[in-house]
């Protein structure tokens, strides 16, 4: 039997063994790989008082390791009948149209109002290994958008499609295009790669940034397809985003780095009275079928606010929105 996970409040001061990190803290805590694992990515690890990120680091023996264990998420997730826009749907998985403010899963303090919340009120859905972690419970959920990122999002709909199509992402056999309006300065003309690896921000423990702690690669592509002068001496931009990654917050991160940061966006630049939320969205998901193997293409088309907010800071809507991307 597992044991019962330390209280979040309490700190444990542990001695490490010789082996990977998630294994030794596994082992010293009596709880899951699995679980340790999304402590790790969390931040709620360190050794020798630094946060460690990277599951599979090798320790020597003798360290100190301090763990912060994080709430421990309620498994109880009540089915609500919430109308979602689905985009395709078959025996083995759904893909739908997520709304801008739905969070993806449960997470603690979030229970209600979840795309799960609403999957479950449909259909059951798949308890695979790990589905109550410590950032909620996520049965099914093979890839997650942030709370006010809309577009394409699929869940798996059994154990052997949801271990298929998260192999798909791990191993980069997917192709995601997002849509974005960024508000800074849009300086290049044509396509811009962006290869700038992404860590936890050292203080905001909520954010990400450029470099930060543990970073790991990131690169995105960036193709401008319209541009228009603010008015301020800027130049916004109506960009198609393509990660080749899959980092949180990647391309939030990387505009702003590139000194266009996202419209709306609280975190990585400013609100906008253009819009309520930050204007990033799913536009378009190419990936394997997880039975089948063909290409499933998959497309959420750009949303009201997003084209409203667009057209009302006086830019045009481009012909061959809608038309995905070679």
């Amino acid at each position: 039997m597992t044991a019962a996970p330390p209280s979040p409040q309490t700190a444990l001061h542990l001695t490490a063994t010789p082996g990977r990190l998630d294994a030794v803290v596994a082992e010293l805590t009596g709880q899951s790989r699995s679980q340790v694992a999304g402590w790790i990515e969390g931040g709620h690890v360190a050794v020798g008082g630094v946060v460690v990120q990277k599951a599979s680091l090798k320790l020597r023996g003798g360290e100190v390791l301090t763990v912060r264990p994080p709430p421990t998420p309620d498994a109880t997730v009540v089915p609500e009948d919430v109308p979602l826009d689905v985009l395709y749907e078959d025996d083995h998985l759904i893909a739908v149209n997520k709304p801008p403010g739905m969070v993806t899963h449960p997470a603690p303090g979030v229970t209600s109002g979840t795309l799960v919340n609403a999957l479950l009120g449909r259909m059951s859905l798949p308890e695979q290994d790990g589905s109550l972690g410590p950032e909620g419970y996520r049965p099914g959920i093979v890839h997650r958008l942030d709370r006010d990122t809309s577009g394409v999002i699929v869940v798996a709909k059994t154990v052997q499609a949801h271990a298929r199509l998260a192999a798909a992402f791990k191993d980069r056999d997917t192709r995601k295009t997002y849509l974005a309006i960024a508000a800074g300065t849009w300086r290049a003309e044509g396509t811009v790669r962006v290869d700038a690896p992404i860590g936890r921000h050292p203080t905001a423990r909520q954010r990400m940034t450029v470099g930060g702690v543990n970073p790991r690669e990131a690169q995105t592509l960036f193709t401008p397809l319209e541009t228009h002068p603010d008015g301020h001496g800027r130049t916004l931009a109506l960009v198609r985003a393509q990660p080749r990654t899959g980092r949180t917050h990647q391309i939030r991160v990387h505009l702003a780095h590139l000194g266009s940061p996202i419209l709306g966006d609280p975190v990585y630049g400013r609100e906008s009275q253009a819009i309520s939320r930050h204007a990033l969205h799913a536009h378009f998901l190419t990936l394997p079928h997880p039975v089948t193997g063909e290409a499933l293409n998959l497309h959420a088309p750009a949303p009201d606010d997003m084209l409203d907010a667009w057209v009302g800071l006086g830019g045009a809507v481009p012909a061959g929105l809608e038309t995905p991307p070679t």
